[in-house]
């Protein structure tokens, strides 16, 4: 029998964990400190597999199972909806860590050692100032030669000429 909100809102803790199913493989498990978790119970290649949803409330019962819809519809298509959520995941951290910033943050410290600590600061001064602002919360792949010449063009804007050729050769 499906559950409803009044039946996972009066979920209360008791000294062991315990399971309410709603349909599907779907059921909220409510653990004794009072926590409750959305999972899905399932088989992939003949291996009985469990994933989490998230935790209630900030996860609720309708979002719950649209979740559980999803993976339901990746089994059909033969994935494994664990597997392609933690390789989701692992594309979003991917895309995060690479951004301009990161990437010249980096960079800079793999070479910071062999500079004096002046050409060291002005670099990280001219990425502060000139090229962070613009481009570093970007992907690096998503950066094209039109955006960093924009970037160029802003330091030439105000004057600074000898700043913008430094740049570009950096």
């Amino acid at each position: 029998m499906k559950l409803n909100a009044r039946q996972v809102d009066a979920a209360k803790p008791r000294e062991k964990a315990y399971k309410l199913a709603d349909g599907a493989g779907l059921y909220l498990e409510v653990v004794p400190s009072g926590s409750r978790y959305w999972r899905m119970k399932y088989r992939f290649n003949g291996k009985e597999k469990r994933m989490a949803f998230g935790v209630y409330p900030a996860v609720s019962l309708a979002q719950a199972r649209a979740l559980r819809d999803d993976a339901k519809k990746k089994l059909a298509e033969g994935i494994d909806p664990s597997l392609a959520k933690k390789e989701e995941k692992l594309v979003r951290d991917v895309q995060l860590n690479n951004t301009f910033q990161a990437v010249a943050l980096e960079w800079h410290g793999t070479k910071v050692s062999r500079w004096s600590e002046g050409y060291a600061s002005d670099i990280i001064e001219a990425f502060n100032k000139d090229i962070f602002p613009y481009i570093g919360q970007q992907p690096v792949n998503e950066i094209k030669p039109l955006v960093l010449l924009n970037v160029l063009r802003r330091i030439e804007s105000r004057g600074a000429t000898e700043k913008a050729k430094k740049v570009r050769q950096r």
